[in-house]
C-alpha cells in the first residue's frame, strides 16, 4: 500500500487535500481511481484513506480508519555519520531510514575524503532529505526522518552529549560483551546516538572527544566493515533489540 505525507493544514475534518508532486504521482504515475486506498501520514500518525475526489491540481483523500498503523520505534536512534565518499551516504540514508532512524547527522571528520563548501552542503542536504522522504514512504514510516546540516566534529560531539546513550562502533578489546551491555541499556523513550566513521575511520583525538561526550565504545563483530555496512549494521542491531523486546524489557 502506498504512503504519502502531508502537513496538518492539509486536513479538514475527516479529509486530506493532496496537491503538488504527490497529486501528480497518484494521478499520472500510479493512475489511481476513485475508491482506491492508500495511507496518509500526518504529524506522526498514519491513516487509512480512500481516494474520494480528483481535480486538476488537487485530490481529496477520505479517512477510513484513524491511527491505522504505528511503525515508529519507541526509541529515537540518531545516526552520526562521518562523511563518506561518492554516493555512499545516499545508500546509508535510504537503508537506515527503512530501519527506523529518527535522524541522520552528517559529520565532517579528519579522515573524511569528501570536503563540501557551503553551496554543496545545501545542495547535498536537499538531495539527502529527498532520499529520506522516499525511503520513509517505501517503508511505511509515520514520519520523515530529518537529515541535519553537516556538522563539524566538535559540534557533533556537543549534540551527541545530549543523547540518553551514545554508541561508537570501534575496535574494542571486550568485543561483543560491551555491545550486549550497551544494548541492554536502551529503553523506550530514549534518544540513542550512533557514531560511525568514514572510510578512513577515526583518529585517536576523535575517539577521545567521543569518550568525553559520554560515548560507549562497542563492537560490530570480528570482521572489518565498510563505512556503509557499519552504519546499517549498527542501526539494525539497535532496531532488532527494540523490536524483539517490544515491552521494553531486555531478555
Amino acid at each position: 500500500m502506498y504512503n504519502f505525507f502531508v502537513d496538518k493544514f492539509a486536513r479538514v475534518d475527516d479529509r486530506f487535500t493532496i496537491s503538488g508532486k504527490d497529486h501528480n504521482h497518484i494521478c499520472n504515475v500510479l493512475r489511481m481511481q476513485i475508491g482506491d486506498t492508500f495511507l496518509v501520514s500526518c504529524e506522526g500518525t498514519s491513516h487509512l484513506c480512500r481516494l474520494a475526489q480528483i481535480d486538476k491540481d488537487e485530490l481529496i483523500a477520505e479517512i477510513i480508519e484513524e491511527d491505522y498503523r504505528n511503525t515508529e520505534l519507541p526509541v529515537r536512534f540518531y545516526l552520526f555519520q562521518g562523511l563518506p565518499k561518492a554516493d555512499k551516504l545516499e545508500l546509508i540514508i535510504q537503508k537506515t531510514v527503512e530501519l527506523g532512524v529518527a535522524g541522520i547527522i552528517p559529520v565532517e571528520m579528519s579522515r573524511s575524503i569528501v570536503k563540501l563548501d557551503d553551496k554543496k552542503k545545501k545542495q547535498r542536504k536537499e538531495r539527502w532529505q529527498s532520499i529520506a522522504e522516499s525511503a520513509a514512504k517505501q517503508s511505511k514510516r509515520n514520519v520523515i526522518p530529518e537529515v541535519f546540516d553537516v556538522l563539524s566534529y566538535k559540534l557533533a560531539m556537543q549534540k551527541a552529549a545530549e543523547m540518553g546513550l551514545f554508541l561508537v562502533p570501534y575496535e574494542n578489546e571486550r568485543g561483543m560483551a560491551a555491545t550486549k551491555e550497551a544494548l541492554a541499556k536502551i529503553k523506550p523513550g530514549m534518544s540513542v546516538g550512533i557514531l560511525v566513521g568514514p572510510e578512513g575511520g577515526f583518529d585517536d583525538k576523535e575517539i577521545n572527544l567521543a569518550r568525553e561526550a559520554g560515548a560507549v565504545v562497542i563492537s560490530l563483530g570480528s570482521r572489518i566493515l565498510r563505512a556503509e555496512t557499519a552504519a546499517i549494521t549498527a542501526v539494525a542491531m539497535g532496531m532488532l533489540h527494540i523490536e524483539m523486546n517490544a515491552d521494553g524489557e531486555t531478555q
